[in-house]
């Protein structure tokens, strides 16, 4: 394989598409289970659709382009997961080129080739969770256009204005996934290292990264939700923690092959001094800055799991056709990346189709949307869950705005306060629920402090489910 994409021929693209729509083929034919994340997303968009306000009218914390994102896909298509896989496709492949186009206009390696594109695209793959439009996969975009811009400043005798775009672009994959937010330390520090920046640049590289920043602040302050959007956003960000969404085993599994190829592709550099000129010397660089960045973000994501990894994707993938290149028998790299390629797709098809009876390695069952608490026939309901398990949403609609329960818990865990009690009280009076569902033990509390919401609820023979009467 390594071979037949060694050569730099525009057709060699259609090549990666179709080996990439290979892979996804089967999972198509035979669809892969349905994500919390997933159902979380486009609740959000529905909610949105509905004219809801994001932080005020529904209490989550993704990020403000990624929901806006979810909303349009709601408006044109409705609630469909296919929907976000197709669009996770369309991302896929443009990430992909590009990064292939770069390698080879930018002259990262030594030679003109499609091995970027095909090790990216394979990278793409780390588990079946990668398929889906998350937050980070629409983040990683605009890292990378920040990326070819910066790398276009190095490549000059000094810094242009151009480098407000690198801001920018920060700025908005930030909006997309919050915690890319700390990219703009490696765009400072490759600016400082790199380039012949001056200060006023900087300061316009700043600017460009607190512009879009602003004019959505701007926004929330119109509509009087600044307290909301730095409860449910930026606070968030430090305090919660869905740990119980988390699945370690399969993440470490699906990490360790791309990790260790990367990390042997960076180790490879220290045997080939003289081969690479400054400017590839500086990319390096800065790409080790890259992956320094994306550990950073792992104290920030609200879970673990492989498509919260997908912003380490650029430099393993970078690092990676080092190793292969450096390689001195050819065989031996062709031999290589075929195990790899092989063990990746096999981890890849058991998550996604358990090819593996018994086996959950690589299933992220704690990520998978369980059977609903409600009878089949309670469907297209008003309905709330205290709790983290969604799965009662994934043929009914969310009502209040408790959508992320750890947001809940300001109010729904704190009913010992007045203002909590007024909060939750003036919800259910704006939104009433035709079904909660308790897992949290709250509403019996809840009850006593607000009697007039229990004379209009009743307990069903379902376990913590209370109808509306």
């Amino acid at each position: 394989m390594l071979s037949f994409f060694r050569s730099y021929y525009p057709l060699l693209y259609a090549g990666l598409l179709g080996l990439m729509l290979l892979i996804r083929l089967p999972l198509l034919l035979h669809p892969f289970p349905l994500l919390i994340p997933e159902l979380n997303w486009l609740l959000v968009g529905e909610q949105m659709s509905a004219g809801k306000l994001l932080y005020r009218d529904i209490w989550d914390n993704v990020s403000p382009l990624s929901a806006v994102t979810y909303w349009g896909l709601n408006a044109v298509f409705g609630r469909s997961t296919l929907v976000l896989h197709v669009a996770a496709t369309a991302v896929s492949v443009f990430q992909i080129a590009y990064f292939n186009y770069l390698a080879n206009a930018r002259a990262f390696f030594t030679d003109r080739m499609f091995w970027p594109g095909l090790v990216y695209m394979l990278f793409l793959h780390l588990s079946f969770d990668c398929l889906t439009l998350s937050p980070v996969l629409l983040s990683t975009t605009f890292l990378l256009l920040a990326l070819g811009t910066l790398v276009k400043q190095m490549d000059r005798r000094g810094a242009t204005d151009e480098v407000f775009e690198v801001g920018f672009y920060i700025g908005i994959a930030a909006l997309f996934y919050l915690p890319s937010a700390v990219f703009v330390l490696w765009a400072a520090l490759s600016l400082l290292l790199y380039t012949g920046a001056t200060f006023r640049q900087y300061s316009l590289s700043l600017f460009g990264f607190l512009f879009p920043v602003a004019v959505v602040a701007l926004f929330y302050y119109l509509n009087d939700s600044l307290a909301d959007i730095n409860r449910n956003l930026l606070a968030s960000v430090f305090r919660v923690r869905q740990y119980s969404l988390s699945n370690y085993r399969s993440l470490i599994a699906s990490l360790l092959i791309p990790l260790g190829l990367g990390v042997l592709g960076f180790l490879s550099l220290f045997n080939t001094t003289g081969r690479y000129v400054n400017f590839q010397q500086r990319v390096q660089q800065i790409m080790v800055i890259w992956f320094g960045m994306a550990v950073l973000t792992i104290v920030l994501m609200p879970f673990l799991a492989p498509m919260a990894f997908l912003s380490f994707v650029p430099p393993m993938a970078y690092f990676t056709v080092f190793y292969f290149e450096n390689m001195r028998k050819q065989w031996l790299a062709e031999l290589g990346f075929t195990a790899a390629f092989a063990i990746m797709l096999l981890l890849f098809y058991q998550g996604a189709m358990g090819l593996l009876p018994g086996v959950e390695l690589g299933r992220l069952s704690q990520l998978q949307v369980r059977p609903s608490p409600l009878p089949n026939e309670i469907q297209n309901q008003r309905v709330l869950i205290i709790g983290e398990e969604l799965s009662a949403y994934r043929t009914n609609r969310l009502a209040t705005p408790y959508l992320n329960w750890d947001l809940a818990k300001y109010d729904l865990n704190n009913l010992d306060n007045y203002e909590a009690v007024i909060n939750v009280f003036d919800h259910f009076k704006n939104d009433p629920p035709d079904y909660i569902i308790d897992r949290e033990n709250v509403i019996q509390k809840l009850f006593q402090r607000a009697p007039a919401l229990a004379k209009r609820y009743e307990k069903t023979a379902i376990p913590d489910v209370y109808k509306r009467k």
